[in-house]
This record gives structure tokens, sequence and C-alpha cells, in this order.
């Protein structure tokens, strides 16, 4: 049987429940399917594993590298010793990955792939085949100069892929002779191709680099995208580059694995979604959940377990390994985490106290158009977090419409937000490299406005509350201001004859509205317009217990980064509630 017809079979297995499989996972074996439909037209001009010629060596790509796999040996647990021999999984990932040919060019088709799949499925073990077969037989002449990084935030981290690369080419009989290991990287010898491991941790900042290769392992532990972004924008001048991560889920909604790549790749695979990247492979094998956002399937039947653990659960001993890990979960809240995240490969937001659980927040979003449409001259409430005029200063706009959010039953109403930010010009460069976050492409995208000058001008917020409502022909009902550092606006507002409500930041005034907001979040009565500046803070932000009666408060100095969007968002939450807007629907942008 070709390979062809081996990752047909398996597909049509997983799409049809014969194997165990997540909707995600079944959503890749449908786009396979769909692929080979199209293959070789003008829309798809990829050709799936073709016999390849180069200087009179003839192959197939995808069966090269599977391969090449075959020469190396399990280092560890039942099958030490043993050759490998690619499990089915491993057999479709990489049979796509390396098995689509452009049909002009010659180049693969796929410069980037993302696997995402609990720990103990043979991550490390196929990032060190792809590492090894990248160096020193991508090029079948072996003549070509390549580099490949294995790319981590921390040394430790980076080597782990680097490590098992040396140690299985080592073991590898054939391959004696023809490698070097010295000053912490991997040579071939006949090509000069190396292989290393690199970090932020060793201040190794990527400058200069050309990789053929680039090897993210764990993404989910990175808090930026800096290392993955080095590595990206090197890969210029290669031909047919390639971008390999492979994760597990996280405890960290906010960094960069989750709040952009997870998101981006879950549209790729939804064959409902028109978000179309020919060139990027994706891979998720993860428990799944239904509409609300929660886990849809039975943790404690190991029938479920091979969604997130493809590999591990084809042997016994896998099995009894996850067997005992959920019965320990069972006993202990802080190990269920750990056993959702590593090995049912589900995304959680750990953080003690975690004020909102940021996957209901996200399928509250609708698109900035469809927000604005809906508000427009509308009645608002205006909520402002003055912070220190060098750091973020934000703005909310809180709506209250009968419009019903999606999902909602008929008559729920819902609430609209919008939410907007203000900066410095000259302390944004600073604040991006200390926060770790991209402002100065928050700017450009128009969620914050850089204000001249080395401090805010707050009489600039004024005016682009003002000059927004009259363009969208809001009625601002109220101003609802922290009075720290307000009183000189207080009475320029007063003076205009605006309506300035203090919001006292104390527990009796902040407690009630602030699980109000999040109990709307739950049941999907906020629509927001995903404004990023928005969502890091609220994945940011930490709801502190004060007292026996449940009271909370987000707490500015526990929550991680900053949470100024929220604050401001939470005053005008509050005075809406004090008004009582019947059946009322609130917006943020």
């Amino acid at each position: 049987m070709t390979l062809r017809d081996e990752l047909i079979q398996y597909s049509n297995d997983v799409i049809g429940g014969k194997i165990v499989a997540c909707q995600k996972h079944k959503w890749a074996c449908m786009r396979f399917l769909r692929d080979l439909e199209r293959k070789d037209t003008e829309e798809f001009p990829y050709k799936f594993n073709p016999e390849v010629t180069i200087e009179k060596i003839k192959y197939r790509p995808a069966d090269r590298f599977l391969d090449w796999m075959r020469l190396f040996k399990h280092r560890k647990g039942v099958l030490k010793g043993k050759h490998i021999e690619p499990d089915p999984i491993i057999k479709f990932n990489f049979g796509n990955i390396y098995g689509w040919i452009h049909r002009e060019t010659g180049y693969r088709r796929f410069n980037k792939f993302y696997w995402q799949v609990a720990r103990k499925n043979a991550k490390s073990q196929s990032l060190s085949c792809v590492g090894s077969y990248e160096m020193m037989a991508l090029d079948p002449t072996g003549t070509e100069c390549q580099e490949v990084y294995c790319a981590a935030t921390k040394t430790e981290q980076a080597k782990i892929v680097w490590d098992e690369t040396v140690a299985m080419l080592e073991a590898c009989e054939l391959l004696k002779g023809k490698f070097k290991v010295a000053y912490g990287r991997i040579q071939h010898i006949k090509s000069k191709s190396i292989m290393r491991p690199l970090s932020e941790e060793d201040r190794k900042t990527g400058d200069g680099l050309n990789p053929q290769c680039g090897i993210v392992d764990e993404f989910h532990a990175h808090d930026t995208a800096e290392i993955y972004d080095v590595i990206d924008s090197g890969m210029g001048a290669r031909p047919q580059p390639l971008l390999a991560i492979i994760t597990t889920a996280g405890f960290d909604l906010n960094f960069p694995c989750y709040r952009v790549e997870y998101d981006l790749v879950s549209k790729i695979l939804d064959p409902n979604n028109p978000v179309e990247l020919d060139s990027y492979f994706v891979m998720i094998n993860e428990l799944d959940k239904n509409e609300k956002g929660d886990i849809a399937d039975d943790i404690k039947d190991p029938a479920t377990w091979e969604k997130a653990n493809p590999i591990i659960c084809s042997y016994p001993e896998g099995r009894e390994y996850l067997k005992k890990k959920c019965a320990e979960a069972l006993q202990s809240p802080d190990k269920m985490r750990n056993f959702l995240t590593k090995h049912m490969n589900v995304w959680i937001n750990q953080r003690e106290s975690a004020y909102m659980q940021m996957d209901k927040w996200a399928r509250c979003s609708q698109s900035q158009e469809e927000v604005y449409s809906i508000v427009l001259g509308r009645e608002c409430y205006v909520g402002l977090d003055l912070s220190a005029k060098l750091d973020l200063t934000s703005v909310a706009f809180e709506f209250s419409v009968a419009v019903d959010a999606p999902g909602m039953p008929a008559g729920s109403g819902s609430f609209v937000l919008l939410s907007h930010s203000f900066m410095p010009e000259e302390t944004i460069e600073a604040r991006r490299k200390t926060d770790k976050l991209p402002y100065d492409l928050w700017v450009s995208q128009g969620y914050i406005t850089a204000t001249p000058g080395a401090v805010t001008d707050y009489r600039s917020i004024k005016s682009y509350v003002i000059e927004t409502a009259r363009a969208n022909a809001w009625r601002i009902m109220e101003w609802c201001i922290d009075m720290w550092g307000a009183i000189n606006l207080k009475n320029e507002l007063e003076d205009e004859g605006e309506t300035v409500v203090e919001v006292v930041q104390g527990i009796k005034t902040l407690s009630e509205p602030t699980k109000d907001f999040r109990d709307m979040v739950y049941c999907r009565r906020i629509i927001h317009d995903d404004n990023p500046v928005l969502g890091v803070a609220m994945s940011n932000a930490i709801a502190e217990k004060v007292d026996r009666n449940n009271n909370i408060i987000l707490s500015k100095k526990k929550s991680r980064e900053r949470i100024d969007p929220v604050a401001a968002l939470m005053n005008a939450h509050t005075r809406c509630m004090a008004q009582k807007v019947a059946g009322g629907r609130v917006f943020f942008v």
C-alpha cells in the first residue's frame, strides 16, 4: 500500500470514528482528503508525494523522511533499543508536511507546522528527526549548507530536542563519521550544516541567522513571540524553510501560543471558517468542548484519552500511566489543572484567582463593524481609568440595548462594550520592552492612541471621547470616574455641562458589578469587538476575595501586568448597574 493510500485510509478511519479523535483532528483529515481532490489544479498547484529526481537521485519526499526516522532507535520506554516505526499519526503529520510539493518549483508546500498534543506522545523524538533531517538529508546531494535552531525561552528547554538529536545520531551506526558534536552544536561534516539550541535566556538575539529550519518546542511557555519572530524573520533567503511548532496546552491564555497561534490554527482547520493558509499544516489533539466552552468529554473515561494521546494510548503501559495520572488528579484540584493541560491538552487559565475564563470571553466577540452598527445612536456610560501619566490610560464605552447576543433566548438583552487606550508616544518603546506587549502594533491598528510627548494629556482623552461619541451619535449619560488624579478633568467636564459621577474604588462599590459582569460574560450577554488591549488586560486580571461573604475586587497589585482597560470598564459597569438598565445589553469596544 502506498503512503497516499495509507493516509486516505487513516483519514477515513478518523472521520468515521474507527479511530478515536477530537473534532480538530477530524478536520485535519478532512482537509487532507479535500486537498487530494483539488491537487494539481490552477487553484491548488501541489502534488502529493510525487517522484522527484535531483542529480539522478530519485525519491518520494515523504517516504524519504519516514525512512530517515526508521534509521533511529527509541531511547526510552517499552520500545527502548528498537528501531522507530512511525505511528499512524506520525505518518499522517509528516507525510503531509514533507509530501506536498509545488508542481512547478519542486519546493514543499508547507513552510510551517503546528502540532498540539499531550505529553509523552513522541514530540521531542519527532522534532529531533526533523532537525537532523533538515540539517543532513533534506538536500539529497548533501552539499547545501543548512542552519537548524532549537528555540525556547530557557536554555534547558532549548536543549531538550538538541540533546535528543545528539543521542539519536550517536546511536545510529549508519551515520557514524558523518557528523561531529562540538562547542554546543552538531555539524554535518560534508555540507558544514549545523544544528544548535537558541534561547532568550542566553540573550542570543538571532541577528544574522539564516535558518533552514526552526524548531519551537513547548511554545505555550513563551511569554512573548520574540524568539519565534527571530527565526521566522530570518528565513526569507531560504527557498523552502520550515518552522516547526510542537506544544502542549498551557496555563496562561495571555501568552502568544494561545492568544495568537491557537486561534489562527483552529480557524485554518475549521471547514466553516474562511481562513485558509495553504502553507501551514495543523494538527491538534485535545479533548472536545461544548458550545459553552466546557469540556464535553468525561475525563474519567479512558475511551476519551486517545483524543489527546494518539500515541501513548496505542500501548497498554501508556494507558496505565494515564490512568494513574487521572486518579491523582481526581484527588487534588492543583493536579487536576496539570492533568487537563499536560495530559488532556486542554487550555486552562490557571492563574490563582484569575478573574475571567478567557475562552468564554472569546465567545462573546463580534466584528468591530457589527458592534459599531448595533450601538449607533445609543446612550452610553463612559468609564475612565486615569492611571499615572507615564503609563497606559483607558476609556470604556458601555451600552445597554435590547438586541440579543448570539445564542441567547429572545428578549434576554445584552451589554455592548467598546474600549480604547492611550499611551505617551515617548514611552511606548520602553513599555513595549518591559511589558513584553506589542504596543506599537496596537497603535498602528488603532486600539491605542499615542499622545504627544512623555506624559498623557488628559484633555486629549476628553477630546477623543467627545469626538467619538459625536461621530457615532452616542448620547453620553455619565462620565464614571475614579477621582484619583481626576479633579481637574472632572471640573472641566462639569463646566461643559457633562454629568460626572465618582466611582469609589472600594469593595462596597465594585464587588457586585465585578461579579455581575463576569456572570454576563459566562451567559453570553456581553458583546465586544475582540480588542486585543482589553483582551490582554482581561486575562491579566486577578479577582481577590476580601471577606467571607465572597465579595471580590480586582487587584492591581496581584494582577499580572496591566489591567487598566478592565478597571475603566468596571467603572462604567458599576454605573450601569446602579441605573438598573432594564433588559440591557452592554457592548465594549
